[in-house]
């Protein structure tokens, strides 16, 4: 067994991405069930942490549930969840907030109390959206320029489809940046919101806890940052080229979540008491 598995003997909870971690598109990656049942047969808590803000909780909820994965709602952190957690925390009730993305984002701010304006907004937030349009960009990039502040959920400048890697939020953002002169505060992995959130939710300190990811950039850069094990996939949009490539430091590299599940039910058998 390799020595750097040993550290799964530590892990107390963990962190997983979603998209290109537990499928890609609408097909589930190979292991996923058994993974969630390795989980609660080892008592392992697990947050389930994406940048993608387009998808509400409960439709993660459902989608998880066809591929017969049952999991609470409060498990499941999106980029559009932590937005909304942030501006009641920086902007408290009645902040004006105009939102360039798609209905997980729209509904989830709507939900939290900030139903998308059309103009005069205080904060301009934006996530992916797949039906852009030039007027939404220059409506956004007008209030920015007006004093709005600039939020993005996150910065992923692509994202895996079965069909190959295609742009993400990232790219519109870039877009904002380019005519407004304004860098945007970005939400998602991989900065520390995410991530602190997760922690609350598990009640358990970074260094018991594992993040389970496919982007070096996102999950195991931000991961890194605030102290977390990382465990890098290559099932999403990371290659073992493009890792070979990389400066990134990563503790744990698996083919894919059934190759992790593997190596942590050894590492526990091997500890169980005989």
């Amino acid at each position: 067994m390799p020595a750097d598995w040993e550290l799964l003997g530590s892990v107390r909870a963990v962190v997983l991405d979603m998209d290109g971690v537990l499928w890609r598109g609408n097909a589930a990656l190979p292991g996923l069930v058994e993974l969630f049942e390795f989980f609660d047969r080892a008592g392992i808590a697990y947050i389930l942490a994406t940048n993608n803000s387009t998808t509400t909780v409960s439709a993660y909820v459902e989608k998880l549930r066809q591929f017969g994965v049952v999991v609470r709602p409060e498990s499941i952190v999106t980029s559009a969840v932590a937005t909304a957690d942030y501006l009641r925390l920086h902007y408290g009730d009645g902040a004006r907030v105009h939102v360039v993305g798609e209905i997980g984002l729209i509904q989830t701010l709507a939900e939290a109390g900030y139903p998308s304006v059309p103009d005069d907004a205080d904060v301009v937030v934006v996530g992916l959206d797949r039906e852009v349009t030039y007027e939404k960009l220059r409506r956004a990039a007008t209030m920015i320029r007006g004093g709005a502040q600039f939020i993005g959920t996150n910065a992923d400048r692509t994202f895996p489809m079965p069909d190959g890697l295609v742009p993400g939020a990232g790219s519109l953002l870039a877009f904002l940046q380019a005519c407004t002169d304004q860098q945007p505060l970005v939400i998602g992995k991989p900065e520390a919101t995410m991530f602190a959130m997760a922690l609350a939710r598990l009640g358990t300190q970074p260094g018991q806890t594992l993040m389970v990811g496919d982007r070096v950039d996102t999950d195991i850069v931000g991961a890194r940052r605030v102290g977390l094990l990382t465990a890098l996939v290559l099932s999403g949009v990371t290659s073992a080229d493009m890792l070979a490539s990389s400066l990134a430091q990563l503790d744990l590299l698996f083919d894919d979540i059934a190759a992790l599940r593997r190596a942590w039910q050894a590492v526990r058998e091997k500890s169980a008491p005989v």
